[in-house]
């Protein structure tokens, strides 16, 4: 366990003291799909009578299969038009991952929030259009792009850069 981990058994007492004050609970990350216990995580707060929400990437479709399902809202960040996503995540075959779990995303029924976050210096508008028209022939609905934001971010360059100083959009 790293250092700043919380134990699991932890997280759950807390939960427990918190019925009828929270409605749910959302499964974050990092990627919360890497972690092998998610599934059973996920049935023990729901147990506990928490509506369930998961953000993810989707480079995991099988474990999101999986956990679809138990859940009743995912907030699904979709990083790039499916050609350009290696060259963001870095991860190979990401691009075919993230939209295969888009697709289990759409045809699952659950609630969602499709979201691109935008670094001036990662995506042109071109590919922000490929991108758009990529998830609506995909059946998704209401696909946001916010704007990146330094907070958080570990890559000095990205955070750095003049055109996020300036504000200047793809």
């Amino acid at each position: 366990m790293g250092e700043t981990q919380i134990p699991w058994q932890t997280v759950v007492t807390f939960l427990e003291a918190r019925r009828g004050l929270l409605d749910g609970v959302v499964f974050s990350g990092g990627e919360p799909t890497l972690q092998p216990d998610l599934e059973s995580a996920i049935k023990q707060v729901k147990a506990l009578g928490f509506r369930i929400g998961l953000h993810t990437g989707g480079p995991y479709p099988g474990r999101l299969a999986q956990v679809l399902p138990l859940v009743d809202w995912v907030g699904f960040d979709v990083k790039a038009p499916k050609k350009a996503y290696d060259r963001i995540t870095g991860a190979r075959r990401s691009g075919v991952k993230a939209m295969r779990s888009l697709r289990l995303l759409l045809d699952s029924g659950v609630a969602y929030d499709l979201r691109t976050t935008v670094h001036p210096d990662l995506l042109s508008k071109e590919e922000l259009l490929e991108l758009a028209a990529e998830v609506s022939d995909a059946g998704g609905k209401d696909h946001r792009i916010q704007r990146f934001r330094p907070d958080g971010c570990a890559d000095a360059e990205l955070i750095n850069s003049p055109n996020v100083a300036l504000g200047i959009r793809p």
